[in-house]
């Protein structure tokens, strides 16, 4: 397979180690590309929610691409999130072409780009990290649900739906969270003079131009590989979000998790055959 060649990668939120993780998709992405630089912009590993009974051979395929871009040449920068936020203690550690880092800036044909989660400016994450915790939980498995219920209204032919985003679409409104989000990411860069300015975090996809009395900067957001499957690609001075082909809604190693969690729950999966 001919590979594409682009010169900077974003990828965020990934959740390797949850249910809700599109690791084979993302396998498939990686593998037809062939990236100069790879920023995996925090929450690649779910450090939270990581389960010694729950790591498939798909996730583990994703790290081994990872580590395979490195050692043939590509420059991998690993910026922690607050799923992972364990790994802020080796911040500023390199080995080889492999670097962790809190935060990243680079400069992109003579425009200074600022990379970072974005967890600092959740409240949540920040004051109540244990709310945050669990919610992530029950986020995971809500996701889980999802997908067998979407696996089912495919073979009725029907569109699939996402409870999460109905869900997170009302509550954020009512808090004007993602909006706070972006405007907080865009003032900072503004004041600072970045040109462009990466987040993740959020899982939503964006690329927004915006400017004020003190200038103007490119808000972008990588999405995630949950629901969006989405990353960032910059090349030839453009940049463009990628969407991932979900090709399969529920794939058979959900079935025999969601077998799991109804047996803990003393409740039988009867699956069509």
């Amino acid at each position: 397979m001919k590979k594409r060649t682009v010169e900077l990668v974003v990828l965020s939120d990934v959740h390797l180690g949850t249910f809700g993780c599109h690791a084979k998709e993302l396998y498939s992405y990686l593998s037809s590309i062939k990236p100069k630089i790879l920023v995996l912009n925090g929450d690649i590993i779910d450090i939270w929610q990581f389960r010694k009974s729950y790591f498939p051979k798909s996730h583990l395929k994703v790290i081994r691409k990872i580590l395979d871009l490195t050692s043939k040449g590509t420059q991998v920068y690993y910026i922690t999130g607050n799923h992972d936020e364990m790994l802020r203690k080796f911040a500023d550690s390199k080995i080889g072409n492999f670097t962790i880092c809190n935060k990243l800036i680079l400069e992109l044909n003579g425009k200074k780009a600022w990379f970072f989660h974005g967890d600092v400016f959740d409240s949540s994450v920040n004051h109540a990290k244990w709310i945050a915790k669990l919610g992530g939980i029950g986020y995971d498995y809500l996701i889980l649900l999802n997908r067998f219920i979407n696996w089912f209204l495919k073979q009725l032919g029907k569109e699939p739906y996402s409870f999460s985003k109905k869900i997170k679409a009302s509550v954020k409104k009512a808090v004007k969270f993602i909006g706070d989000f972006e405007n907080a990411a865009i003032e900072l860069a503004i004041e600072n003079q970045y040109d462009y300015v990466i987040c993740g975090h959020i899982h939503e996809p964006k690329i927004l131009k915006h400017s004020n009395k003190k200038g103007e900067t490119l808000y972008l957001n990588s999405g995630d590989w949950i629901e969006n499957l989405t990353a960032l690609e910059y090349n030839k001075k453009r940049w463009k979000l990628y969407f991932h082909k979900m090709t399969e809604i529920f794939h058979e190693e959900d079935f025999h998790e969601m077998e799991t969690i109804l047996a803990n729950n003393h409740t039988e999966l009867i699956l069509p055959k």
